[in-house]
């Protein structure tokens, strides 16, 4: 393609990138949060495996008759506060860094280099919206993890701010990067170029599809980011929740506490609870991209830029 013939590259304001990050807010909040009973029972496979070691259904009616119903809703309030602020920086940064490499390298060799430049824009992306979900999540599963600890996210959260003080919310941040990171570029990428090659099996140029196409398209090519990236992530997401219940050693830094939780879990051990999270992540995703294209479209957004 010659410079010549490139596409306009598109200007956004302040408002518009607000709007991304709105809709990725309310598709990543209301997400999440929906998948919260699934979340709960997968954090309890990771973190007991010999109790909850009927899989998922059998581990939803061990909860349910030891605790209740209500059991399967624990962490509700921090899940929906930290996703939905995760995905404004997630969603809205995934644009603005997009929009940031293209301009920096031009059309031409941003479309020859896209790879590089999805993976760059979504690892960026996620590095901002980590620092922002890494109490709510630390918060979320000490919740989960233990359910006598607090009554619900305001009570949590101070009692580990009073207690343990603000560097116990990040003592999950190296992990989280480790998972959220490599978790964000593998649904980036997987989901442009899965939505690639849907539209052109399609034939159709996107902008002459329907609204249900343009939605069934989204859906599609979410569950298949979704898989990938739980795959990808599922070792670390494992570490995560075990690290945000174990304590430190004196003297031990974050780091030899997950050397040291690596080799008690194994490879097999690392890998607990995949199957559970692989339906979560999988729909969550696919539904975070159909609510993303939908809320973009009833926002009035402008069409992002789309590389060749």
């Amino acid at each position: 393609m010659s410079s010549s013939s490139a596409p306009v590259i598109p200007s956004f304001s302040v408002l518009d990138y607000s709007k991304f990050a709105l809709a990725g807010a309310i598709g990543c909040g209301v997400t999440h949060g929906s998948m919260t009973p699934i979340d709960v029972v997968k954090t309890r496979i990771q973190l007991e495996p010999t109790v909850y070691n009927t899989g998922m259904v059998g581990s939803f009616k061990k909860i349910i008759s030891q605790e209740g119903a209500g059991a399967l809703l624990t962490g509700l309030g921090p899940t929906v506060l930290g996703y939905s602020i995760q995905g404004a920086f997630k969603f809205g940064g995934y644009e603005l860094f997009k929009k940031i490499f293209i301009d920096y390298l031009g059309y031409d060799t941003a479309s020859k280099y896209k790879d590089a430049v999805y993976i760059g824009s979504a690892a960026t992306a996620e590095f901002f919206a980590d620092i922002a979900l890494c109490p709510l999540e630390a918060t979320r599963i000490r919740l989960v993890s233990q359910p006598t600890f607090a009554n619900g996210l305001v009570g949590g959260f101070s009692r580990i701010l009073k207690e343990e003080g603000v560097g116990s919310f990040y003592a999950g941040f190296t992990p989280i990067l480790f998972k959220q990171i490599p978790y964000n570029i593998a649904k980036f990428l997987t989901y442009e170029r899965a939505a690639e090659a849907i539209y052109a099996a399609v034939g159709t140029p996107k902008d002459q599809l329907s609204s249900t196409a343009t939605t069934g398209i989204n859906l599609g090519a979410g569950v298949i980011a979704g898989c990938m990236a739980a795959f990808v992530s599922q070792p670390a997401d494992t570490l995560l929740s075990k690290v945000n219940k174990t304590k430190k050693a004196p003297g031990q830094s974050t780091v030899g506490l997950l050397i040291q939780l690596a080799k008690e879990l194994g490879v097999r051990g690392s890998f607990a609870g995949l199957p559970t999270r692989f339906v979560m992540v999988g729909t969550l995703t696919s539904l975070q991209f159909a609510l993303y294209g939908s809320i973009k479209g009833a926002l009035g957004c402008p069409a992002v830029v789309t590389l060749k």
